[in-house]
């Protein structure tokens, strides 16, 4: 009997306890058993990040971390925003294509035109509420101030053979650096592959002809094809590849190709037919027949698009996949 009374009073003293613990418990807003509050442990909140200064052709300009409303006012400018997967908000429409070149159409869908690349529509790129937009000083110096009272505006320099250059510039104000280092990279590493492959074919001396509404053009080495041309390593021996980006040329010039072992050339034909006409009389006439290059079947037809016009990344790419075919070289 005492054994079993000490064993009950150990129960109740135990009961009494736990009664006190549980009043206590209750008493700080908890239950017994249950883990502290979240409010109890000190929540650290994450810090956003601040504006980033860029420095650009207008000077500098302090951008947002990771901008999410982008309007971009170049082709070129375009291309590169979609390889670093970005959609922009707004942009300007191809220079034909109604309104993107068909390689980008894909990835525009739902993207609002702002007007052309050489005239934006500044109140309709006021209602997009861009927080960053991206336009270039040979095209749009004139508009920079009513740009930059609209949001943040970053400029590229100039046009032509400056795509790479230009797509570091719109990287580093997109705050994707890293990745368009790889993009250019990547690019670098399709070249060597072809010039590894292309062997003696880069011996061939190679032209460039562009026919347009009433003109036709030689283009040198300071253009999108020239500065492609230059990495691979083509010889481009006529004495301005280096000096001048096109020149305006009469038919009687047409006799400077025979100098040339293949000859590559687009049309811009914006769909009024004008480069179309352009094309055909010229290549119709004798001067164009005797060329060495149409004897030997050494004359190249491309895409205007992407061997010039668009003039980004994407484009690039295109006109590299299209050498590998026509050089018969297996990427």
């Amino acid at each position: 009997m005492f054994g079993k009374s000490k064993q009950l009073r150990r129960a109740w003293t135990l009961v009494a306890i736990l009664f006190v613990v549980s009043i206590v418990l209750t008493a700080c807003g908890e239950k017994p058993g249950s883990q502290p509050a979240a409010s109890a442990a000190p929540q650290e909140t994450a810090k956003s990040e601040g504006p980033r200064t860029i420095k650009h052709a207008m000077g500098e300009t302090a951008v947002p971390a990771h901008p999410q409303r982008v309007v971009i006012l170049t082709n070129e400018g375009t291309e590169a925003l979609l390889a670093l997967g970005i959609k922009p908000v707004g942009a300007v429409e191809s220079y034909y294509g109604s309104p993107w070149f068909d390689h980008i159409k894909a990835d525009m869908q739902g993207v609002t035109t702002v007007g052309g690349e050489s005239q934006p529509n500044l109140e309709l790129i006021a209602s997009l509420k861009p927080d960053l937009i991206i336009g270039n000083k040979m095209r749009h110096e004139k508009v920079y101030d009513q740009l930059k009272a609209i949001a943040p505006t970053v400029y590229s320099e100039t046009l032509r053979g400056e795509w790479k250059s230009n797509f570091a510039l719109y990287a580093d104000a997109l705050n994707k650096k890293a990745e368009g280092d790889k993009i250019i990279a990547a690019f670098d590493k399709r070249i060597d592959d072809f010039k590894s492959k292309a062997g003696d074919k880069l011996k061939e001396k190679v032209a460039v002809v562009r026919f347009m509404g009433g003109k036709t053009r030689y283009y040198y080495g300071n253009m999108f094809t020239g500065v492609i041309f230059k990495q691979i390593g083509f010889d481009r021996s006529d004495a301005k590849s280096d000096e001048k980006s096109f020149e305006d040329i009469t038919k009687e010039r047409l006799t400077e190709l025979d100098a040339a072992d293949r000859v590559f050339y687009f049309t811009y034909e914006t769909g009024d037919g004008k480069g179309t006409k352009q094309e055909q009389e010229w290549m119709n006439d004798p001067l164009w027949k005797n060329l060495k290059v149409v004897q030997n079947n050494k004359l190249v037809k491309v895409n205007d698009a992407t061997w010039n016009t668009a003039g980004g990344v994407k484009a690039a790419n295109i006109m590299l996949d299209d050498l590998y075919k026509i050089y018969d070289i297996k990427p």
